[in-house]
């Protein structure tokens, strides 16, 4: 039996998880309006995600290249460049207060009006950045005024991903819940890419203009992107498992409370299986920026390139994942991805050293690809399926975003911290990451296999 404990709802069947390819609704039962929201609904995802996670990433990237010398000016380069990612961390220190209240009003009211609401958010702190003062011009209020719009980021950010996920999950047929739930995880892949790409592309100004208003470029962009966002997630209609609840009056009252009361060993596995996954994305993709540039001396377009066909790749594959997880389950899928993370921290240290473009290209595909993604994609379904409908979003952004603080938050910080500490050896660094990666393979061995669980309140 393919339960998972202490949960209310119960999986169709009499208590029993619903197989793959046993399904009760399929596209072939659906009007062609459903399917055509179904399809907007996952196109609202992907679009709107890959806006808004285009607007955190920008920050970490620019922390890495410019933020360290435009905004902590007076610091020593090695100083500036932690206290730019610390400013980087705060984002992911407000990420749970924006999860818990996010999370609380879309198990309450509706996903929809969340991810409308967080959308607008990000996007204007973003172009604010955009406009910002520097060091030279204010003084201390401008890497103040930086953070404090680094602030509106994560709170925004603490329920984006996590509304999208769960409204992709609850529009999914349950036998493909795999596939559909990972569409989201493309759009923070694309993100990730034009993020990336737009800063690869302004870098290629000559240095005296980059520096003066070139970065200023990728986050005035993000206006445009706000627009279209917006435009399309209001066309989207709310989540057919929600509107269910609200028909049956099984809304929770309080789904934080329900959470932690009821869903411990749930939070708990979740958190843990987060400890690769993220701490993976923030070192792979972003830290790593700034130990080409400062430690390696290796040319900031190098990085962002590798960075860039990383994600490109792996925004390709992540359906692959995802599709695979719903046929051979989601914790083997996973665990691929820590087990890539845990070996592949040393060879991909090696191959930066090289200093050679070929082998740093291919040291951030491995880890990105074949570590990061298989886990990344996977994670969307496994958490929808952790965590009863009636309070899914509260469970799902309560986990993401405890672990966002002491994992992806904190993981540029602790290895700047590392490789100054120990005088540029980033030995310590491998074993930071293998120490993460075996947290979240406990938790992954301890966890139920979720593939097929349907609850009643999905029926």
């Amino acid at each position: 039996m393919n339960t998972i404990a202490g949960t209310r709802a119960h999986p169709v069947n009499h208590g029993r998880a619903q197989a793959p390819g046993q399904a009760s609704t399929s596209a072939e039962n659906l009007s062609e309006a459903e399917i055509r929201q179904r399809k907007m609904a996952l196109r609202s995802s992907v679009i709107g995600t890959a806006l808004e996670w285009y607007d955190f990433f920008l920050y970490g990237t620019a922390a890495a290249i410019v933020f360290n010398v435009l905004f902590f000016t007076k610091l020593d380069p090695m100083i500036g460049t932690l206290a730019a990612f610390g400013s980087y961390a705060l984002g992911f220190v407000v990420r749970p207060l924006g999860g818990f209240v996010f999370g609380h009003i879309g198990d309450k009211i509706g996903r929809k009006n969340v991810l409308v609401v967080t959308l607008v958010m990000m996007g204007l702190s973003t172009t604010l950045i955009g406009v910002l003062p520097t060091y030279a011009s204010i003084g201390i209020a401008a890497p103040i005024l930086l953070t404090l719009l680094r602030l509106v980021q994560g709170f925004a950010a603490g329920a984006e991903f996590g509304g999208a996920v769960t409204m992709s999950a609850e529009y999914a047929p349950p036998d493909k819940r795999g596939y559909y739930a990972s569409w989201p995880g493309v759009g923070v892949a694309l993100g990730v890419v034009l993020s990336a790409g737009a800063f690869a592309l302004v870098r290629m100004m000559p240095e005296a203009d980059f520096m003066s208003y070139g970065w200023r470029i990728p986050f005035l962009l993000s206006s445009v992107g706000l627009a279209v966002g917006i435009y399309i997630r209001l066309f989207v209609q709310e989540s057919p498992t929600f509107e269910k609840m609200k028909q049956r009056k099984t809304v929770a009252k309080a789904p934080i409370k329900a959470v932690w009361q009821e869903q411990k060993r749930s939070l708990l596995i979740a958190i843990g299986a987060r400890f690769s996954e993220n701490t993976a994305g923030y070192i792979f993709q972003v830290w790593a920026l700034s130990y080409l540039t400062a430690q390696l001396k290796v040319e900031a377009s190098v990085g962002l390139m590798a960075v860039l066909i990383g994600a490109s790749i792996g925004a390709l594959l992540n359906p692959f994942w995802g599709a695979l997880s719903d046929r051979v389950g989601r914790r083997p899928v996973y665990i691929l991805g820590i087990l890539v993370m845990i070996l592949g921290a040393f060879p991909f240290f090696w191959m930066l050293e090289t200093r050679e473009t070929p082998m740093i290209i291919g040291a951030f595909v491995m880890m990105i690809v074949f570590g990061l993604y298989p886990m990344f994609s996977v994670q969307a379904a496994f958490f929808a399926e952790l965590f009863p409908p009636s309070m899914r979003m509260s469970g799902i952004c309560c986990a993401r975003e405890l672990s966002s603080v002491i994992t992806g938050g904190m993981a540029p910080v602790i290895a700047t911290g590392l490789l100054a500490y120990y005088g540029g050896s980033y030995y310590p660094i491998i074993g930071y990451i293998m120490f993460m990666g075996g947290v979240a393979l406990v938790a992954l061995l301890i966890a139920p296999e979720t593939r097929g669980i349907v609850y009643d309140e999905e029926q």
